[in-house]
């Protein structure tokens, strides 16, 4: 009895250390998906040793070929990996619910949100910042990945396709191309052994249910609140690619066809949830928010919860399903090698996202050397992340 009380005890210790680190990724995640692996990398693996850089490689693989939030699901695999669902769970609400909840508070002061221009302004050294995230961890991870030409190939060919074709479908593309690649190119015999799965159908099944609830929800009641789960429940298992593809989504349903808010409404909650942290889908609760204003404020603080929750939650169901799948299939030979190419393209993918996010803050002078001064910080290890955040915000309103 004393050491099943021990045990729990040090599972309660783990598990709120562990959470303490979601929160400071949390603090530190601006830039989108590819960005936030920058920070997951220094905080999950080279500071904690949570997982290694090849296992971080591989969920991100994972990740890219489904649907949801990517970075989200990654972060939740995590917390899977360490202490199951219950874990993941808490995870998801630890890394996401901050920003939500102010998502949710901006939505009641869009009146007021044309006079943060300059707020907005102050940060602008924030994509510099998150390009010297992404830096390092394409380094650290690099060096993992590229064994051999092949993989470098890989990596290569990776990184200057997605470069070329920024669209959602060529993200799974290349992932599966990459494993291909390396499974046809390894010589090896007996790939395909056989291993036992037992997959978690009732995730598959509830996912499956809330879909089609949903649906049924807008036929049987004629409330926009059902219209709104419905549709952010919809976007949450369309979309592949992050808060980058969703948006553009969303922008043509809710403000060109529903016409629940005005374009500068849309496009101002999109600016603001671009300097905070935390997953970019967490503009699904300022877009919830001002579809359902108008009315009541429980009635919008409703709107903001159901597109903040329904967003998330097809992305949460369907990581529960398949990560303890994906656990048990690489217990085979074939997926262990295939795994080798995945790994290299994913590589590639943070590399070339570095490139991206340099030419969207611009090439001049101040930002390359905020972005250098960042790699060099990182590279020390001795510098928190939400310091490096903090840092950045501060040079933007100082400068």
């Amino acid at each position: 009895m004393e050491n099943k009380e021990n045990f729990k005890h040090q599972r309660r210790i783990q598990w709120r250390g562990f959470l303490k680190d979601v929160f400071i990724c949390s603090l530190g995640a601006y830039g989108g998906p590819e960005a936030h692996y920058g920070v997951f990398t220094d905080q999950m693996v080279t500071k904690k040793n949570y997982l290694t850089e090849e296992e971080l490689v591989e969920l991100i693989a994972l990740t890219g070929i489904l649907p949801g939030p990517s970075s989200t699901q990654t972060i939740v695999a995590i917390g899977h990996k360490i202490g199951g669902p219950v874990l993941a769970l808490l995870t998801m609400l630890v890394w996401a619910m901050p920003v939500l909840t102010v998502m949710t508070l901006l939505s009641f002061l869009s009146g007021f949100l044309d006079s943060m221009k300059i707020s907005q302004e102050g940060l602008r050294y924030i994509g510099p910042m998150a390009v010297g995230f992404i830096i390092v961890a394409a380094y650290r991870i690099g060096r993992k990945v590229v064994k051999d030409r092949i993989t470098l190939g890989l990596l290569l060919f990776g990184a200057i396709t997605t470069y070329s074709i920024r669209e959602a479908w060529i993200f799974p593309l290349v992932l599966i191309t990459g494993g291909v690649v390396s499974i046809v190119t390894s010589g090896e015999k007996d790939l395909w052994n056989s291993v036992k799965i037992k997959p978690p159908w009732r995730y598959l099944i509830a996912f499956g249910m809330i879909a089609i609830g949903s649906i049924l929800l807008t036929f049987l009641w004629n409330h926009r609140i059902f219209h709104l789960f419905e549709s952010f429940y919809r976007y949450g298992y369309l979309v592949i690619g992050g808060g980058q593809v969703v948006v553009p989504l969303m922008y043509s349903e809710l403000v060109e066809v529903k016409q629940y808010m005005t374009n500068q409404e849309f496009l101002t909650g999109f600016g603001l949830v671009q300097g905070l942290p935390g997953p970019m889908f967490s503009f699904s609760a300022y877009a919830g928010g001002m579809a359902a204003s108008g009315g009541s404020a429980l009635t919008q603080v409703l709107g903001a919860i159901a597109g903040g929750i329904a967003i998330f939650l097809p992305g949460l169901l369907l990581i529960y399903f398949i990560y303890p799948i994906w656990e048990s299939l690489k217990g085979i030979k074939g997926i262990k090698v295939s795994l080798k190419g995945i790994t290299a393209v994913a590589g590639g993918l943070i590399t070339i996202a570095a490139v991206i996010l340099m030419q969207n803050s611009g090439f001049v002078i101040d930002n390359i050397i905020l972005t250098f001064i960042t790699v060099a910080l990182l590279l020390t290890k001795k510098v928190p992340a939400p310091l490096i955040v903090v840092l950045a915000i501060a040079a933007g309103f100082v400068i």
